[in-house]
């Protein structure tokens, strides 16, 4: 698919639809992935609005991805939490998977969290386990899709922003002390990102350990950079749904949605514990 270039009208015709159906102004957002959107139902007072009544909004089409903006009050942080996530192997540009996030830099949003659903690379790994991000392999980026392709809006970022730091410090931090105080094993590593919507095969595998990946999946990468590029700070935690450790292993989408729906409980008190120490 070509590039789609959305203007900084386009982008704020998006976040002037949500601003004018909702009371609250959130200041933390959410992308809650594959079989984690159980915690956007603890977000008290909600309202809610379907990506498919949203100017621009690219619309899910695969299941485990609700397809709704859910905004209100979760552990005393105002936030705007998505129910799942477009795809670019579901056909959508770069430009257009990443829209979401500048519309909630539009609305005014600083910080976000963002989920995911990932195969543990790492031998250490299992199914199960939570991990924080803390870099990741653009892939994809390496073989030129990047969401930031083409001319650059200064308005909205720089041209060549800087990823050394794309998953916020102290933030990780936070999510660590929240770990410890929960009495929860937090995993850490470096997430990397395929196109997909293909598994993984045993020699991507094999190459993915090589070159230093702890966990893969097809998302996040994308809408980190828009987020950077945006200035916003940034949390990432995968769940790990499946090891792929020895690279011999079968996934299905309804095991990594299984997976999901087990961890969500401790995913959603993690988070819950980072966004009240905020």
């Amino acid at each position: 698919m070509t590039d789609e270039l959305f203007t900084r009208t386009e982008i704020e015709q998006s976040a002037q639809y949500i601003a004018q159906r909702t009371q609250y102004k959130p200041t933390i957002g959410l992308i809650l992935g594959s079989g984690l959107s159980p915690l956007a139902d603890e977000i008290a007072a909600a309202d809610v609005l379907d990506y498919g009544d949203i100017p621009n909004f690219p619309v899910s089409t695969v299941e485990g991805h609700t397809g709704e903006l859910v905004i209100g009050n979760l552990s005393g942080q105002v936030v705007l939490a998505m129910r799942g996530r477009a795809h670019y192997y579901e056909g959508y540009s770069m430009q257009r998977v990443t829209l979401p996030v500048r519309t909630m830099r539009a609305l005014g949003i600083e910080t976000l969290v963002v989920t995911n659903a990932a195969g543990g690379v790492n031998s250490d790994f299992r199914a199960g386990n939570l991990m924080l991000i803390t870099d990741h392999i653009n892939l994809v980026g390496m073989a030129g899709l990047n969401p930031l392709r083409g001319p650059n809006d200064d308005s909205l970022g720089p041209r060549f922003p800087d990823m050394t730091h794309a998953y916020d410090p102290a933030l990780g931090e936070q999510a660590r002390q929240a770990a410890k105080a929960m009495g929860l094993e937090l995993r850490e590593g470096v997430y990397a990102m395929l196109a997909g919507p293909s598994y993984e095969s045993p020699a991507d595998i094999r190459f993915l350990q090589m070159i230093g990946a702890d966990a893969v999946g097809m998302s996040t990468v994308p809408e980190v950079i828009v987020a950077r590029h945006g200035g916003m700070r940034v949390l990432g935690l995968s769940l790990i749904s499946n090891s792929l450790a020895t690279g011999h292993e079968k996934v299905s989408h309804e095991e990594v949605l299984a997976a999901g729906r087990a961890a969500a409980p401790r995913l959603a008190e993690l988070i819950k514990c980072v966004l009240a120490g905020s």
